[in-house]
């Protein structure tokens, strides 16, 4: 089976050649883009499987681009950005970002970002083993067969990062999480920028879910530990 086909956004030509060279060392095919608007007429056109994307292009912003692609396609966006501070990275993943690395990065952990996405690729491909097909608690329901989630009825629109943590939580629902169980699910590892990307997801994910005061509180915090999906009596 051949490997995904890599679209990277990159304007900086020592960053691109030396992303696009470990995924040719790699074996993963992979096309390039210098700018926002060749980012998206690249991918309108050779519908990648992957986006690896920065944010500081130099005729439109990033996340514009992650808005545009999230139009017509669901595709895993990886960032890769010097931007480093919690308010681009939330900015970036309400956009529709599924993941977000920070430069400077090795690698090996580019290599280990992309096989965890793969393994979401086909996680979402091939549905989530289920005791029961429907979740629901209080005004959320997760259509597990269907890969939808509803609140008050109306479907949510979640990344497949933010599908696989809300499914985490309510085929858990009444236990914590530690944070270390949480990112070795997610991404298969438990690095400490996990646990700081962990933190963004779940803000994204609590946005949507809770999007006022006064909503029901689904998930419930405990500081240093990790996360519990609270039960709606």
């Amino acid at each position: 089976m051949n490997k995904p086909l890599i679209l990277v956004v990159e304007d900086d030509a020592p960053v691109r050649n030396l992303i696009t060279t470990t995924l040719k060392t790699n074996e993963y095919r992979y096309v390039s883009a210098a700018s926002g608007k060749e980012a998206i007429i690249e991918a309108s056109s050779h519908n990648p499987d992957i986006v690896l994307l920065d944010l500081g292009l130099p005729d439109i912003d990033g996340v514009e681009v992650i808005e545009t692609i999230r139009s017509w396609s669901n595709l895993p966006i990886i960032v890769i950005s010097a931007r480093s501070e919690d308010t681009d990275k939330i900015e970036a993943l309400d956009a529709g970002a599924d993941d977000y690395l920070t430069k400077p990065f090795s690698v090996e952990e580019l290599l280990a970002r992309l096989r965890a996405t793969r393994r979401r690729l086909a996680f979402m491909s091939g549905g989530m083993p289920a005791s029961s097909p429907v979740f629901v608690n209080g005004r959320l329901k997760v259509d597990y067969a269907s890969g939808c989630v509803y609140v008050d009825g109306i479907e949510l629109h979640l990344t497949p990062i933010e599908y696989k943590l809300l499914c985490l939580l309510s085929r858990n629902a009444g236990k914590v999480l530690t944070h270390t169980y949480i990112t070795q699910q997610i991404w298969g590892r438990s690095w400490d920028n996990d646990v700081a990307s962990l933190r963004v997801f779940m803000a994204t994910l609590r946005k949507k879910l809770e999007p006022g005061p006064g909503c029901e509180q689904y998930i419930q915090t405990h500081i240093g530990v990790g996360y519990r999906m609270m039960r709606m009596d």
